[in-house]
C-alpha cells in the first residue's frame, strides 16, 4: 500500500528545475502509484503561483508546455482533500498551515518539503506526522 503524503510546492519546484535529486524521485514515484499524494485548493494555487514565477520559469529545463503536461499529470495522481477543519498550528510562515491541515484531513503520514524548520516549530504537535526532507523521506 502506498503511503499517503503531503508534498509541499518547494519539493514540486526542486523536481522541475534540479536535473536529479530527492524531489524528482518522489515525484516520480507519485506518478508510478507507490506514493499516494494529497492535494488540496491551497496547495493547488500556491504551486501554480509560484511555478509561473519567471525566476522559475528561467531555471526550468522544460518549456511551459512540458511543465503543463508534468503538472497536469502529477495532479490526475493526486487525492484531493478538502479541510473542513482548521487547526492552525501557528507555523512561523502563516502561509504553511495549510500544509499541516491537508496532512491531517487526508490522514498523511508524512510531509515533504525542503522547508523543514519552518514546519517543525510549529507551537501545536502532532506526533504521529512526520515532517522530512525529500532525501530523508527516500532513505526511510
Amino acid at each position: 500500500m502506498a503511503d499517503t503524503i503531503v508534498i509541499d510546492t518547494s519539493v514540486i519546484v526542486s523536481a522541475l528545475i534540479g536535473k536529479r535529486g530527492g524531489s524528482r524521485e518522489i515525484i516520480r514515484q507519485c506518478l508510478e502509484g507507490k506514493r499516494n499524494p494529497l492535494i488540496s485548493n491551497a496547495l493547488f494555487q500556491e504551486c501554480e503561483d509560484v511555478i509561473k514565477r519567471k525566476r522559475i520559469q528561467a531555471a526550468c529545463p522544460l518549456t511551459n508546455k512540458e511543465t503543463r503536461a508534468l503538472l497536469n499529470a502529477y495532479y490526475s495522481v493526486c487525492q484531493w482533500t478538502p479541510i473542513y477543519y482548521l487547526w492552525r498550528p501557528n507555523v512561523p510562515d502563516e502561509g504553511d498551515n495549510f500544509l499541516i491541515e491537508l496532512a491531517l484531513a487526508g490522514n498523511a503520514s508524512h510531509i515533504v518539503t525542503n522547508n523543514i524548520s519552518d514546519l517543525k516549530n510549529a507551537e501545536l504537535k502532532f506526533p504521529d506526522l512526520r515532517i522530512m526532507t525529500p532525501a530523508a523521506f527516500l532513505r526511510g
